[in-house]
């Protein structure tokens, strides 16, 4: 333990051992500004039995390292049994309210810290890609690797150079240096980051409507002035008035329901 603590800094948390209350009690507790929480997993003593724990939320915000954050390896005491029990452990999965943004739940992973576990390590992306000069896009596909190793030896973050990818080229979860005693849990040939293509822009998105040369939609009337097109009929000329002639009228015939006109009167 104190080999760890002189290596990185180790946060402190206290949390009590819970009686199994319902929705009533977990309530009551947020209203103390706690949580329902579950702590399991290993010690140097051995295995740790699932046990229900209340958790302070300020105590424990305060206990993760700002930069480790959830890696960071806790010095938990565990009051309320028959003896204060002390672990090391990590903080394992925090359930969020999807209305409120609070904490409702906590999971502590209790470890041994001479052991392997398992840990997820943020990726940092640094450089600007050779292909961007050709308008080449960085498409990231993973934002984080799951790493096995010693507590005291996860990484805060594990950087990923993009500067010497062409388009078309891609980076793998083989291609990333880890430090020694880490190992990768993710896939070695996963892809990490590529330099895509850029987008090719659709024809038909690009062409303006009514440009020059289009042909009109279909059922459309041609524009003035443009000749009607082959096989089409012309339509009829309009007379002074704007009215169309009545089709097959016989000249000087009158109109139908017209009355008709009277004779002359005889002198």
């Amino acid at each position: 333990m104190g080999r760890l603590e002189n290596v990185m800094e180790v946060g402190k948390l206290t949390v009590s051992v819970r009686g199994r209350s319902g929705k009533g009690g977990s309530r009551k507790l947020r209203a103390q500004g706690k949580v329902p929480g579950v702590c399991y997993g290993a010690s140097v003593e051995g295995r740790i039995e699932p046990l229900p724990i209340t958790v302070d939320v300020k105590q424990l915000r305060s206990a993760l390292d700002p930069v480790r954050k959830r890696n960071t390896v806790i010095s938990l005491t565990i009051e309320g049994g028959a003896a204060p029990r002390a672990l090391h452990a990590l903080v394992k999965d925090v359930q969020i309210d999807s209305l409120r943004h609070d904490i409702t739940h906590v999971d502590l992973l209790a470890i041994d810290p001479d052991k392997e576990v398992r840990a997820e390590v943020p990726l940092e992306f640094t450089g600007k890609p050779k292909g961007a000069i050709d308008g080449g896009q960085i498409r990231i596909v993973l934002r984080s690797l799951t790493v096995r190793a010693k507590p005291s030896d996860i990484p805060v973050k594990l950087t990923v150079d993009v500067s010497p990818l062409e388009i078309g080229d891609v980076i793998h979860v083989s291609a990333i240096a880890l430090p020694s005693g880490v190992n990768s849990v993710t896939g070695r040939d996963l892809a990490v980051v590529t330099c895509a293509a850029p987008e090719e822009e659709k024809a038909a998105e690009t062409a303006a409507p009514g440009a020059e040369g289009a042909a009109p939609a279909a059922g459309a009337a041609p524009a003035a002035g443009a000749a009607p097109a082959a096989g089409a009929a012309a339509a009829p000329a309009k007379d002074a008035k704007g009215a169309a002639p009545a089709k097959d009228a016989k000249a000087g015939a009158p109109a139908k329901g017209a009355p008709a006109a009277k004779p002359a009167a005889k002198k």
